[in-house]
């Protein structure tokens, strides 16, 4: 009896050991390259008109995903869509051509990033909206997926 707690408390004493000592996950050297797929994906969906393919391409598909814009806090992948095609595709309204530039991509962990930029639409009749964004993205089963989005305007209103 005294032999199988001494081996398990030996057993107990090397997996705390080394659970302790495992160094955290590294980032990526890829990790930025492959978020910026990602974002031209999404540039590439919005282009084509596809805002369905827009949010797939890109955005975590979960209910806790957040996007905050025009002081407004929108929670989940359906409401997000739903937003976008209110503000984009329903209607008379046009969803223009999409540029991101200005791109930063920040690695803070194995399975998070930072991304912030400009991005800038441009409509038929010269018309066009500008403004900043920052993402966080995280690493999922499915490559990078933004988390959250907190995207502004420039200055001409609500995105």
């Amino acid at each position: 009896m005294r032999a199988h707690f001494t081996i398990a408390w030996s057993a107990l004493i090397l997996a705390t050991a080394a659970c302790q000592s495992a160094a955290p996950a590294a980032p990526s050297e890829q990790a930025p390259a492959q978020i910026e797929v990602v974002l031209r994906a999404q540039e590439s969906a919005w282009n084509a008109g596809d805002i369905e393919g827009f949010m797939s391409a890109g955005y975590w598909n979960s209910p806790d995903l957040t996007f905050l814009s025009g002081g407004d806090w929108t929670r989940g992948y359906d409401a997000v869509l739903e937003r976008q095609r209110a503000s984009y595709v329903l209607g008379d309204k046009e969803m223009g051509d999409l540029v991101f530039s200005r791109l930063e991509i920040i690695v803070l962990g194995a399975d998070v990033a930072l991304a912030r930029g400009h991005w800038h639409l441009t409509f038929s009749g010269d018309d066009t909206a500008s403004g900043l964004f920052s993402l966080v993205l995280r690493r999922l089963p499915e490559g990078w997926r933004i988390v959250h989005d907190h995207t502004s305007l420039d200055s001409k209103g609500q995105v």
